[in-house]
């Protein structure tokens, strides 16, 4: 139970954060490299875990790496992106702001 006190830790903190806890989970690897977190969670409260330029997550995976040297490991974690989940398409974005210039 020790062993998993970063996976627990990742849990509580993305459930606080989410609207959909319920669609939260956390697998958990260990090999050579340390310890991989897999976070999966709603395709709608990917925007509130990644956070503006990402900054959310930067600061989920330093705590993480806090909690991985208390528990003497290497902490990782993988944002698993959802099915259907929105990704703004480069061209489209292109075309879209072409058209308002004419």
């Amino acid at each position: 139970m020790t062993e998993a006190k970063d996976q627990e830790f990742l849990e509580f903190l993305i459930k606080a954060i989410v609207d959909h806890p319920e669609d939260v989970t956390v697998d958990r690897k260990v090999d050579e490299m340390g310890v991989l977190l897999s976070l999966k969670v709603n395709a709608l409260d990917m925007g509130q875990v990644v956070g503006r330029g990402g900054a959310t997550a930067q600061s989920i995976r330093s705590l993480l790496r806090i909690v991985g040297i208390k528990n003497n490991a290497r902490v990782n974690l993988k944002i698993v992106e959802p099915e259907g989940g929105i990704r703004a398409d480069r061209g489209l974005m292109d075309k879209a702001i072409d058209d308002v210039k004419i």
